[in-house]
């Protein structure tokens, strides 16, 4: 019977057996020019203004009250100086210092507000963080040139399989975020389709109901299914093929900037690590081929504990912390608590209608507040059926509003949402004070419980929701 001493001395060394490098720097010089074309884009479109100058509120994370935009110009600075560290990542100059800057900075604006939470913009914060710890500079890079020490034609195998994992997380999740009585009943994939009829050849049959499940199925078993065939080295080639047809239909049919990018770049590290030097050998350079023949000096053996440590415990939070939503009974859809960093994405359409009444109790005068005279469009949008940004909204009212006496400021909130179809439902309970409310970690008990099964397929939609 083999010891637990041997099956971890044996998990050790494969963590640390040496694996061709040549993917993770195809993956390193990937992510570094689409964040490039990332930063441009924003810049191009008036975007850091749009998202966090303009708005007179930004919603906070937990324990990140104190994260605010640069005054003036400097907002503007240190986005294109993010721009200049994935440069430096992409080429491999100063890279360490430039992947831990790389990703400080875009925590810095992931954490800005948290109504601009955005899957993809999550995931560049992980990896750029991996790549912070990666040595993915060891071959075709600035340092490497400088430095003839540093080069190397291997990595850890750990380096590799924890960018598979985050990837394959990202896959997975969104295939269960999938598995929802909504979603296997076509929504909201039939209202997407139905607002994209214009897509080129297919475009007129996105109102069929064949189309309809066929998009919905296709893209659960995808998420669901893509990883393990990848791994399989005879689905492969198809599976991998699959995936891109998917992102680049996504990035016709959705506005979702790099993600389906980026997804395509990561989806590569599956293959074989050593699949770039067999593309240049079939065009000619036969010296990118040459098989790793060095092997890097094992670190010492605490160093190794200490890495695998680090790497169980990504790992662990990885796998665990999407699975929290299911801890929260009255329906994902209806609470929207476990949606921040689950991998849901686009499983659910939604409307809202939302006014916030405030009333002074000194005077008992109550005032009627409109969310746009304070938040933009998206805000306004995420803040209507997320509670915990509905009640930082409330706070910063009741803290905001001028009133006359010591008495705290009242504000009630009149919310409806239609999800996916149904019709509008009273969200919030209208008599509660939410500027009393604290920030809920959990379902809030002031939110309405809602349970209404989807109407038929001809009473979902009014013909106006569609162009």
């Amino acid at each position: 019977m083999v010891s637990l001493k041997e099956i971890l001395a044996r998990f050790r060394a494969r963590a640390f057996a040496p694996v061709d490098i040549a993917s993770i720097v195809f993956f390193r010089i990937a992510f570094g020019s689409l964040l490039i074309w990332h930063c441009y884009d924003y810049l191009a479109h008036g975007d850091l203004a749009r998202l966090w100058l303009e708005p007179r509120f930004l919603f906070k994370y937990y324990g990140f009250s104190w994260v605010h935009p640069w005054p003036g110009h400097w907002l503007y600075v240190h986005w294109i100086a993010l721009g200049v560290f994935a440069f430096f990542v992409a080429i491999g100059f100063c890279y360490r210092a430039s992947a831990a800057l790389l990703c400080l900075s875009c925590t810095y604006f992931f954490l800005l507000d948290e109504a601009c939470y955005v899957n993809h913009t999550y995931l560049i914060c992980l990896v750029s963080f991996l790549f912070a710890l990666i040595p993915a500079h060891r071959a075709l890079s600035v340092d490497s040139w400088l430095r003839p020490r540093l080069r190397a034609q291997t990595v850890p195998a750990w380096c590799l399989w924890l960018l598979r994992l985050q990837i394959g997380v990202v896959y997975f999740y969104g295939g269960v975020a999938k598995l929802s009585p909504d979603w296997l009943q076509g929504e909201p994939m039939r209202y997407y389709l139905g607002q994209r009829t214009e897509f080129p050849v297919i475009g007129r049959f996105f109102r069929e109901e064949w189309m309809v499940y066929s998009a919905s199925y296709a893209s659960l078993l995808l998420d669901l299914l893509v990883v393990p065939l990848l791994l399989w080295r005879r689905t492969r080639v198809a599976a991998f093929c699959f995936a891109v047809f998917f992102h680049l239909m996504n990035s016709r049919l959705f506005t979702i900037g790099i993600f389906p990018w980026l997804a395509i770049a990561a989806t590569t590290l599956f293959f074989s690590p050593s699949w770039p030097r067999r593309v240049l050998a079939l065009v000619g350079w036969r010296r990118s081929f040459t098989p790793p023949a060095d092997s890097q000096t094992s670190p010492p053996r605490w160093l190794q504990a200490i890495t695998l440590g680090f790497v169980i415990i990504y790992a662990a939070i990885q796998i665990l912390a999407p699975l929290r939503h299911f801890l929260t009974p009255g329906g994902m859809e209806w609470n929207y608590a476990g949606h921040l960093f689950g991998w849901r994405m686009y499983v659910q359409a939604q409307t809202v209608q939302s006014s916030f009444y405030v009333t002074n109790p000194t005077t008992g005068r109550t005032i009627r507040v409109a969310p746009a005279q304070f938040l933009n469009e998206r805000q306004q949008s995420v803040m209507a059926y997320t509670p915990d940004i509905c009640v930082q909204f409330a706070h910063y009212l009741a803290s905001t509003l001028p009133h006359l006496g010591t008495r705290p400021l009242v504000v009630e909130a009149r919310i409806l949402v239609m999800i996916n179809g149904r019709k509008l439902q009273l969200y919030v309970d209208p008599t509660v004070n939410l500027a009393a409310e604290p920030r809920p970690l959990l379902r809030p008990r002031w939110l309405r419980e809602i349970r209404d099964p989807l109407p038929p397929v001809d009473e979902r939609y009014r013909k106006d929701d569609f162009p």
